[in-house]
């Protein structure tokens, strides 16, 4: 079998697994020795590597034919060198991983007012998170250049959402939210349906690809936290004016709360799949909420 090195062995990577078993040899790059079992528990090999020491990122070279990145970047600055180090250990051998997958954020268009967006749209990055991402794009998109026969493929996300990672913490933190007339609009995407589509994506060959990994229903930012609230039994949010919002929540909560843009998925059409979770009220359909 080929051999598919995974280098961010977190929540989307781990769905993915049983999907890429029997089909590839699992590498998986992981920091410390609890994830490692985590990686053996799940049939992968680990390999001890830290990514901001790049001496042992060595040890990753030449061993993969496909190469799944999820690690997050840095938390400070406009750009990922951990990516940067990353490619470049790979890049000393001959051995060149022949198809990458990337998930990177919806978050490299910026604020798009509300505006339906495509692939084709231009990406203008607003916050140094977003900058970050599409600087790791970019770094991507050098790489894949300059060895022909590598295939990329980058999955840009929404907010990522599941029974075990739902923004409970948010709600009963009892946050504002913003008005209707003034609210953003956003996409969301199930873990498992980003775990399916790395799976799938690590199918394809030929060139740079781009696609918007989200679900088909985009919806106001405050109807969202609306139906969760409903779904679990929360109070919902109060709703305040955009101003007043910015007053009231932190400075990382409102660079999610003020982009607003309507993303479409049609491209995913190429990719033959179809989503679990189309939209939320898919998901949130199947919940009661507690008595």
């Amino acid at each position: 079998m080929p051999t598919l090195l995974i280098i961010g062995f977190g929540d989307v990577a781990r769905r993915a697994v049983p999907m890429l078993t029997g089909h590839w040899r699992l590498l998986a790059a992981v920091r410390r020795p609890e994830q490692a079992a985590a990686a053996r528990a799940l049939g992968v090999t680990p390999l001890l590597v830290d990514l901001d020491q790049p001496a042992l990122l060595r040890r990753l070279a030449g061993l993969a034919d496909a190469l799944l990145y999820t690690a997050p970047p840095p938390d400070q600055g406009e750009h990922d060198p951990r990516l940067r180090r990353c490619l470049a250990a790979l890049a000393k051998t001959g051995s060149i991983p022949q198809r990458v997958v990337y998930i990177s954020t919806s978050g490299v268009y910026g604020d798009c007012g509300g505006a339906w967006v495509d692939e084709t749209r231009p990406c203008r990055p607003d916050t140094a998170r977003a900058k970050r991402r599409y600087d790791a794009e970019r770094t991507l998109r050098h790489f894949a250049a300059q060895h022909c026969g590598t295939s990329l493929t980058i999955l840009r996300a929404p907010g990522i959402y599941a029974a075990e990672r739902l923004p409970l913490a948010r709600l009963r933190s009892e946050a504002p939210n913003i008005i209707e007339t003034e609210d953003s609009i956003s996409n969301h995407i199930h873990a498992d349906d980003l775990a399916m589509l790395c799976v799938v994506a690590l199918r394809r060959t030929g060139g740079i690809r781009v696609y918007n990994a989200c679900d088909t229903e985009p919806l106001p930012v405050g109807d969202w936290y609306d139906k969760l609230a409903d779904a679990t039994g929360l109070p919902r949010p109060e709703r305040l004016p955009r101003d007043a919002v910015r007053q009231r929540v932190s400075p990382g909560l409102w660079s999610f709360l003020a982009e607003s843009r309507r993303l479409s998925n049609g491209r995913l059409a190429e990719l033959k799949v179809r989503l679990a979770y189309p939209s939320v009220d898919a998901f949130l359909a199947g919940r009661t909420p507690p008595r």
